[in-house]
C-alpha cells in the first residue's frame, strides 16, 4: 500500500511530500516526490498530477497531508477526474 506523506530533509522545519510505501520508514526511500511544505512561510508547493495520479490508484495521505490537500481543493479535482472516466 502506498502513502501520501511528509518526509523530513534539507533545512529544520521543512518537510517534503512524498509517495512512499507502508513498510519504509519516514526518511526510507520514496517512490516520488510531489510537493514540499514550509510551515515557517506557510508555503506548499503541490504537483496536483502526480498527487492525483497516486490517489486515483489507492493511496492514503496521512492527516497532515489530507489536510493540505484539502485546503488546496485536491480532493474537487479528484472528483472532477473521477466523474470524466465514468
Amino acid at each position: 500500500m502506498v502513502k501520501l506523506r511528509l518526509k523530513r530533509c534539507g533545512r529544520k522545519q521543512r518537510a517534503t511530500i512524498v509517495a512512499i510505501d507502508v513498510r519504509s520508514r519516514r526518511e526510507g526511500k520514496d517512490l516520488r516526490k510531489v510537493g514540499f511544505y514550509d510551515p515557517m512561510k506557510n508555503q506548499t508547493y503541490l504537483n496536483v498530477p502526480a498527487i492525483l495520479y497516486f490517489l486515483e490508484r489507492g493511496a492514503q495521505p496521512t492527516g497532515t497531508v489530507h489536510n493540505l490537500l484539502k485546503k488546496a481543493e485536491v480532493f474537487k479535482e479528484l472528483s472532477s477526474n473521477q466523474t470524466k472516466f465514468n
